[in-house]
């Protein structure tokens, strides 16, 4: 279903847009200052994972972070077999380039995928 656009979901794509990094509901609450309330907010980033415009990726701090989808995600199919990175000083989580390919047993089919791995960011090694 093709929802329509609103101001409040353009401002959280543009937030996107300006970062390179996924971000979690406190980081757009905070960089949104009081433009919506958190509810709304929820309810974006969910219907935007829905959707295929986002992603939900689960760190290993328990904390839920959204990063944009590529072009080839739809509704229906999430592509995103790739490892994320979260720097244990600052938090940032980052999608990495390189895809996880795993040879499950005959039979088996994968629904989800979460690796993240965590270390220090080049930032915070400096």
């Amino acid at each position: 279903m093709k929802r329509r656009n609103t101001p409040t979901k353009q401002a959280v794509i543009d937030l996107f847009n300006s970062c390179s990094t996924a971000l979690n509901q406190e980081q757009i609450e905070t960089q949104l200052q009081g433009k919506m309330d958190r509810a709304t907010i929820y309810r974006i980033l969910n219907n935007f994972c829905d959707d295929g415009v986002m992603h939900k990726v689960v760190g290993d701090d328990g904390v839920n972070y959204f990063a944009m989808c590529k072009s080839c995600c739809k509704h229906t199919q999430h592509h995103h077999d790739h490892f994320h990175f979260r720097c244990t000083s600052c938090n940032q989580l980052i999608c990495l380039k390189e895809e996880i390919n795993i040879n499950l047993p005959e039979g088996f089919s994968m629904q989800d995928c979460n690796c993240v791995i965590t270390g220090t960011c080049s930032n915070c090694q400096k």
